[in-house]
């Protein structure tokens, strides 16, 4: 009973905890879901870098240094932007008009100024072929006398006669002519090296065009299919959430259950006690209603037979043969009579036809059974939202039009394709002229060999030369050795001369030629591009015609910095930052996913959840609850009861009287007396535990009953309304609040969910303007581009004509040291100081000197 007192406390607060349990039911708590998970994304971007190529240093880098400075010399003129520009702007220009014509005014149009301008930028190299030229005139047309000469005897020759300063003179010729061919053979042995240094470099540089090509092939290809990449992946997002719609009935079941259970798990356990006080009560109305009346028939049984042994007892102490304490024991007779009288309590029938057949209903099976219903609400929930969820799925399933389309509407996209196609062609195309290009280095490598050869052997012949004339000079003035030596090297530095007078033109020829493409290169693209002229000049407006302006071609809004861009490739930019496409291209708009999420709200705020299942408290309940309330039990007058209870059966205790009138008997002289008393202290006894101890137990069991009801009847029905009020309360209101927190729970999962499609957009944002097409093979194919033209091919090239330059021009020196050098190494004819004829010349005997002892 002290469990049913506490109850009330519980049921006043419940409609507090309602009126709670209502407004959180409208606040916005998206805690229940849990942490969203973080979508892991693969890139799309391929992985592209372009290793930059570097030449290696070497012995030949001060050789290099040495032949740009002179280039430097040859070409004084400033990068000539207006002349590309108008060779860019009208090709046909650069052709030498047969009639120029002349503008109004008398001015030269531009087609008859460009060839004034060419020979105004290329004044260095035209002074350079000037030189050449004369060197190509003069030295074979020189080598041309000198041989007619020689063939008539006229030209070289040897000395006719000795005089002091012959030996000055031989010395000095052979000391220059020795230095020109130390200087001719360092010059062959670079021309050689850098000849074979070229030829090594030019293989795998024109290999390395195609790689180069298809590095930029890569580039432009790959945006669509990069695009086309990231659009599939949103196929992540819409993965999670189907499965996460798989678990929203059962989350919205459990959000349910989580936020009511705070007033349903209350009011059922209320029910229930009050179910248990309900039958507590109605078995202890029911025990106090047949105690009374098994009393009440006690007590009519009782009456008389105490009635009977009191007047026996009052006739028997009076007489006056009674000795002893008579007098008190008859007192104690006089006063033997019922002491409660239970016909005076009120009667209970009212109340128990009112409580007749209660209780119906089994409580604790019907609470225990609402609990297992309450406690299935997730699983009811995701059976009812399962036609919802399917069609759900089938709106996540589709694809948004803008990221269905984010390739197609990414600018230039036309353009990558026409130039990753015109690429792929170029360089299919460009093998057969690279093969062709490494066949003609092969004869130009060919070439510088051969000649390279020849002056080495003029190097041979005058070393060889030099030596044997030097050894002939040692040995004529012993009479003894023949001057074939002398003679011998004599020719060899005259065949020297002669290869020299030979191989003069087409050495020439061949630096010229050498010399004027890799000067300009050097001069006009390496230099320029080295100091970003070259930037500078396509990033000027007006200089590049409009079939080869970047912006134009790319269909671009705004015109971008050649520069600009080439650094920002350089540190690795998206194309989305270096053709600045925010510009051109509404990245915003494809990611625009409104539309999709307006229709996922829609078919979210479709889901429904019936809660008629939970009845909280069926009809035999109310019934029962509802009888308890129209009872009465609070009415009856539970006083009456305990004024009776309170009383004795029989005023004077019978086992007492019994027990003093068994006294008495022994004291009485009169034995017919003693043995009266004596059997009536006996029918004391017997009536007490046959008739008085029953009564007692009846009455101790009334009192229990009769305590019970009156502790909890005047609450009972206080709290049976509250019950009653309440569930009828919750039971009408469950709808409302099951629909409120549906919407939040819907509202928290689409938030949710949403989440995960901003993870796609936000992922999609940062890929597309920071890693897609990352345009870094576009500034290391430039960067390799001029390592491979300016530092593999055109330095080697540049080193290879210059070190051969030096050669040929050596060669003069070395013509005319050797020419003058060869008449001291052929023998000296020695004439007679006299004035005689040849014939006594002939004929004269030497005079006989006497010995001195």
């Amino acid at each position: 009973m002290k469990h049913t007192l506490a109850l009330l406390a519980p049921l006043l607060g419940l409609g507090l905890g309602l009126a709670l349990s209502q407004l959180a039911a409208g606040a916005t708590d998206c805690k229940f879901l849990g942490p969203a998970e973080h979508l892991t994304f693969t890139p799309a971007a391929r992985a592209r870098w372009l290793a930059p190529r570097v030449r290696a240093p070497g012995l030949l880098d001060s050789l290099y240094g040495t032949v740009r400075r002179f280039l430097s010399v040859v070409q004084l003129n400033p990068f000539p932007s207006e002349l590309v520009k108008a060779l860019l702007n009208e090709l046909a220009s650069v052709k030498v008009n047969e009639k120029p014509g002349l503008g109004s005014g008398g001015r030269v149009t531009p087609h008859a100024l460009l060839p004034a301008q060419v020979v105004r930028y290329e004044a260095g190299y035209v002074v350079c072929a000037v030189i050449a030229g004369l060197y190509l005139l003069l030295v074979p047309t020189a080598g041309l006398c000198f041989c007619c000469c020689r063939c008539h005897r006229r030209c070289g020759g040897r000395v006719k006669t000795e005089h002091k300063a012959l030996a000055c003179e031989r010395a000095a010729l052979m000391v220059f002519l020795l230095l020109t061919t130390l200087l001719l053979l360092i010059g062959v042995v670079c021309a050689f090296v850098t000849n074979q240094r070229t030829h090594e470099q030019m293989g795998p540089s024109i290999e390395a065009m195609p790689e180069t090509l298809l590095s930029l092939w890569g580039l432009v290809s790959d945006v669509p299919q990069e695009l086309q990449a990231v659009a599939q992946q949103f196929s992540l997002p819409q993965e999670q959430v189907s499965e996460e719609l798989d678990g929203v009935g059962v989350s919205i079941g459990s959000a349910i259950h989580t936020q009511l259970r705070s007033s349903v798990y209350p009011l059922l356990a209320a029910v229930g006690s009050l179910g248990q006080v309900l039958q507590v009560s109605v078995h202890h109305l029911q025990t106090l209603n047949a105690t009374v009346v098994e009393l009440q028939a006690g007590q009519q049984d009782l009456e008389p037979a105490i009635r009977e042994h009191r007047d026996r007892l009052l006739e028997l102490l009076q007489e006056a043969r009674c000795q002893g304490d008579c007098a008190g024991a008859l007192s104690w007779a006089r006063t033997l009579e019922l002491g409660a009288d239970f016909s005076q309590v009120p009667s209970v029938d009212h109340v128990l036809h009112q409580l007749k057949g209660v209780p119906e209903a089994n409580f604790s099976s019907m609470v225990q059974e609402e609990n297992s219903t309450f406690n299935a609400l997730p699983a009811l929930a995701a059976m009812q939202t399962s036609s919802v969820v399917q069609e759900l799925k089938k709106a996540v399933a589709q694809q948004p039009e803008g990221v269905r389309t984010l390739a197609e509407g990414f600018p230039g996209l036309e353009a990558a394709s026409r130039w990753a196609q015109a690429l792929q062609e170029v360089e299919e195309s460009s093998r057969p002229y690279l093969q062709e290009v490494q066949r003609y280095e092969t004869y130009r490598w060919i070439v510088g060999c051969v000649l390279c050869s020849v002056v080495l052997f003029v190097v041979l012949c005058n070393l060889l030369g030099l030596n044997l004339g030097i050894w002939g000079l040692s040995a004529r003035d012993d009479p003894s050795h023949p001057e074939a030596k002398g003679e011998a090297g004599a020719r060899f530095l005259m065949a020297g001369v002669g290869l020299s007078f030979l191989f003069a033109a087409p050495l020439i020829l061949l630096v010229f030629a050498t010399f004027l493409v890799g000067g300009n290169v050097q001069t006009l693209v390496c230099q320029s591009w080295e100091n970003g002229e070259l930037f500078e000049f396509a990033d000027t407006p007006g200089n590049l015609p409009p079939s080869m302006n970047l912006s134009q071609l790319l269909g671009l809004r705004k015109n971008i910095s050649i520069h600009q861009a080439y650094q920002q490739c350089k540190e690795g930019a998206a194309l989305w930052t270096v053709l600045q496409l925010n510009d051109s291209y509404d990245l915003e708009e494809h990611l625009d996913i409104n539309q999709y999420t307006n229709k996922l709200r829609q078919e979210l705020q479709s889901l429904k959840v019936d809660t008629q299942s939970l009845d909280l408290l069926s009809s035999a309940a109310r019934r029962d609850l509802e009888a308890l309330q129209s009872s009465g039990l609070q009415r009856i007058h539970y006083p009456d009861f305990l004024v009776q209870i309170q009383r004795p059966v029989v005023k004077t205790s019978m086992e007492q009287l019994a027990q003093e009138l068994q006294g008495l008997a022994q004291a009485q002289d009169n034995s017919v007396l003693g043995q009266r008393l004596q059997e009536e202290a006996q029918g004391l006894r017997n009536l007490h535990q046959e008739k008085v101890v029953p009564q007692q137990s009846l009455v101790a069991k009334l009192n229990l009953s009769v305590r019970a009801l009156e502790s909890s009847a005047p609450n009972l029905q206080l709290e049976t309304s509250d019950v009653l009020a309440n569930v009828t309360y919750l039971k009408g209101e469950l709808p409302a609040w099951a629909a409120r927190i549906l919407r939040n729970v819907s509202e928290c999962f689409l938030a949710r969910e949403m989440g995960y499609f901003s993870q796609y957009v936000a992922w999609v944002r940062e890929e597309v303007t920071q890693r897609i097409a990352t345009c870094q093979p576009l500034s290391g194919a430039l960067d390799n581009s001029r390592v491979i033209l300016c530092d593999m091919m055109a330095d080697p090239w540049n080193a290879f004509w210059f070190c051969l330059a030096w050669c040929t021009f050596f060669l003069i020196p070395s013509i005319i040291f050797a020419v003058k050098t060869s008449k001291y190494f052929r023998p000296i004819r020695k004439r007679l100081s006299s004035t005689s004829s040849e014939e006594t010349q002939l004929f004269h005997i030497p005079r006989v000197t006497s010995l001195k002892l």
